[in-house]
């Protein structure tokens, strides 16, 4: 059994150079179609029957698929870790499961609003990986010197262990960092006063400026990115 962040069997040939034009048309069609107000669901089978996508291809595609308004909107408001003056809130098991997943040799995916996702997903628990310590020293250095909120789901089986664990890595470091726990980590997300580190769609269409820290915590190491965001929707 493959590890959850880790790449599964068929994701050489489902992700291959080959198959990425038809993945970045089925984003386009998907974005258009999501673009007029067609259901998710629904567009993601249509599109997915059209060009006899693998279930993992369409997750994939519904992950990076999006209305090119809304990819232009969240573009408007990213900012680069550099630009960042203020507080950085970190979406704390999206941001962690996407770059365990990246450094796991899992591939990740970039969407027209510069946000990379994974399709590994968690369901309602989540596991220490090899790389988890790893990931967060990565991000305790991009951050190196800025006040640090990590908000983690409350219900996710596990949540008090990381952030026991983080508070750890932070003491050790001299890193500024709060760690808390909410029942709904969405809200308070949506409603910090500062920059916020995620990829959920949702926060970032209700957050102000938000950062991906995926780029910076990557560089210089070899992870499988794959850029499937479209730059304009077509028509299907």
């Amino acid at each position: 059994m493959s590890s959850p962040r880790g790449p599964d069997p068929e994701d050489a040939r489902a992700f291959s150079d080959k198959a990425l034009p038809v993945l970045r048309e089925a984003v386009a069609d998907l974005s258009w179609l999501l673009g007029r107000g067609y259901a998710d669901v629904a567009a993601t089978e249509l599109v997915g029957n059209r060009f006899q996508l693998t279930a993992r291809q369409r997750q994939a595609v519904r992950r990076c698929a999006m209305p090119d308004a809304v990819a232009a909107e969240r573009r408007r408001r990213r900012l680069e870790v550099t630009e960042v003056d203020g507080p950085v809130a970190i979406d704390g098991f999206n941001v962690l499961v996407t770059l365990e997943r990246a450094l796991g040799g899992g591939p990740v995916f970039v969407a027209a609003d510069g946000a990379w996702r994974d399709i590994a997903g968690m369901h309602g628990t989540w596991r220490r990986a090899s790389h988890t310590d790893e990931v967060l020293r990565g991000i305790g250095a991009a951050l190196a010197g800025r006040e640090v909120t990590w908000v983690l789901d409350r219900p996710v089986s596990n949540s008090g262990r990381l952030a026991g664990r983080l508070r750890e890595l932070a003491e050790e470091a001299g890193w500024s960092w709060t760690v808390t726990l909410e029942d709904r980590a969405d809200a308070a997300l949506k409603a910090f006063d500062g920059a916020v580190a995620t990829s959920d769609g949702g926060i970032l269409d209700r957050c102000g400026a938000w950062v991906s820290l995926e780029p910076v915590v990557t560089a210089g190491r070899e992870v499988w990115v794959v850029g499937l965001g479209a730059t304009g929707s077509a028509g299907v």
